[in-house]
């Protein structure tokens, strides 16, 4: 009869700590293809990820875990549901059995797939050459579709895909979700667009074509010089005013902004500039801190293991949301803010108002970029996504077809269609990196981080006066001592009642809505 060894929780720690381990070195291979890595040796690079993914893969599969967890699933250890070690053998239970149905082939074939797929796109983008690129997307949504299959599903191949990022959700919840907020969104966005635009002649009253308004008021306020080198300064200051720590990570530059990271003390942010555009990078900037700072308030000591990791995407999204929104780009943010940029950049800033600045940052206008949108309109660039990755992963829409469905779906939810592919189907990294189900998680985020915020700021009292004075560690503190010290001791939905003794909902971020663009637009 085999005998189990005594310490078999130590030891289950310790083979997936040697699993974190590999992983960092797959993520630290995959910042510096993005941030440096000569385009020459793209192809190796793809051999490298796909042999690591594939070591994970043996190691997450081994059958040592089964014995493991089969022997800690009936222990003393698994019995008190919040403690350390019960958080830790139920999610390694959770994660293993997903593990097991994947093909060794199918997880090296996807990771190869991923980095050529991201190399190909950061081409494609530059040039808009969607046809060079879609034979690199058809191969992704092939292997989406045999992921999704050998992980099993019994309503939507979607909610496996989905899973990945924001364990326990379904596609119909999501869906209802969204379809909450949009309810509310919509009507409400019709009514700033009315406030903020004067409808040409001819067109009639109550039909809302954004592409063709012209807008009240200048929109070249922030248009102006701003060196590239100054700006990064002026972004790793305001990184570091809200806590990120460069001691345990660094800023760089990539095609499109993320974050990621490389150890318990080693955390990788990036962004990208325009000399013309200030905001850009530095609201990317913010919206990456907010991932570093989850990362870097997350329990070192925990690294690789469950109570080390962060709890999903949307609650990922949620900080980086907060930090961005809720924070940079509220009044009171810029009362502090503005006189240090007008520092940095007199020639562009010296004449502009505190008023200008805010609304200018803070203009509600459909637009065809996600990552540049407002609020308001941004859940709506998510919308488009979700529906349409739905569709490429049933087939009922092939990526031939995408662009044209791309198109037609921002004239119908945000009235404006791109031009080019670049602005339109290829503006985004996460399809060519095979990331479906993703999406999502930024609504999600922007919920999540409406209801924290709200929370915070009845346990601390209004922020107004903190952030006028630029203090944001309170902020930060809190966001710690409820949501990043957890790890992943709640699922995302337990963790949402703790903190605020409701179930997640939109009508907080309404409310922000209302309140701040109410306000700036005199609409209700």
């Amino acid at each position: 009869m085999k005998t189990l060894p005594s310490n078999s929780y130590a030891q289950l720690c310790d083979h997936v700590r040697e699993i974190a381990l590999v992983q960092s070195i797959e993520s630290l291979l995959e910042w510096d293809e993005r941030t440096g890595m000569p385009a020459a040796a793209g192809s190796y690079r793809a051999d490298q990820m796909s042999h690591l993914a594939g070591r994970v893969h043996q190691l997450w599969t081994d059958p040592r875990m089964a014995d493991w967890l089969a022997e800690l699933a009936e222990s003393p250890l698994a019995a008190q549901h919040e403690s350390d070690a019960a958080v830790t053998i139920r999610e390694l239970r959770r994660l293993y059995n997903k593990k097991v149905r994947l093909p060794q082939a199918l997880v090296e074939a996807i990771s190869r797939a991923a980095v050529l797929g991201q190399q190909g796109w950061v081409v494609a983008k530059r040039s808009g050459d969607y046809v060079g690129f879609r034979p690199l997307l058809e191969r992704l949504i092939a292997l989406k579709r045999e992921e999704a299959a050998a992980f099993g599903f019994e309503d939507s191949a979607y909610d496996p895909l989905l899973d990945e990022y924001e364990p326990g959700a379904s596609t119909a919840d999501v869906a209802c979700v969204l379809a909450a907020l949009r309810e509310d969104l919509v009507p409400f966005l019709n009514a700033v667009v009315a406030a903020t635009h004067h409808a040409p002649a001819g067109q009639r009253p109550g039909s809302r074509k954004p592409a063709v308004l012209t807008p009240v008021g200048s929109n070249a306020v922030l248009d102006g010089n701003f060196p590239l080198d100054l700006q990064a300064a002026f972004g790793q200051m305001a990184a570091e005013q809200v806590g990120f720590d460069f001691g345990a990570g660094r800023l760089d530059v990539s095609a499109h902004p993320f974050c990621t990271q490389l150890g318990p003390r080693d955390h990788r942010l990036t962004t990208r500039y325009a000399e013309r555009d200030l905001t850009d990078a530095l609201f990317s900037t913010l919206h990456e801190v907010g991932h570093g700072l989850y990362q870097q308030g997350l329990p070192a000591e925990h690294f690789g293991l469950p109570l080390g990791e962060a709890i999903s995407l949307g609650i990922h999204e949620s900080q980086s949301r907060l930090w961005e929104n809720l924070v940079g780009r509220s009044r009171a943010y810029w009362e502090w803010m503005l006189p240090q940029a007008k520092r940095t950049f007199p020639s562009a800033l010296g004449d502009v108002s505190l008023d200008q600045f805010y609304r200018q940052i803070n203009q509600v206008r459909p637009s065809l970029v996600r990552i540049e949108s407002d609020e308001v309109t941004y859940n709506l660039h998510i919308l488009v996504r979700f529906e349409l990755e739905q569709e490429l992963l049933s087939g009922e829409l092939t990526a031939t077809d995408l662009p044209e469905a791309w198109s037609s779906r921002y004239e119908q939810y945000l009235g404006v269609r791109p031009a080019n592919h670049s602005e339109g189907v290829l503006q985004d990294i996460h399809w060519s990196a095979g990331a479906i189900g993703y999406f999502p998680t930024y609504t999600l985020g922007n919920l999540y981080a409406a209801q924290f915020f709200e929370q915070a700021a009845a346990d601390l009292g209004p922020f107004e006066e903190m952030f006028r004075r630029g203090e944001f560690a309170p902020l930060l503190g809190w966001l710690q001592n409820n949501i990043h010290r957890h790890g992943r001791r709640y699922s995302a939905g337990e963790l949402v009642e703790r903190v605020t003794g409701r179930a997640l909902s939109h009508e907080p971020l309404m409310r922000h809505f209302r309140a701040k663009f109410g306000t700036l637009y005199g609409v209700s």
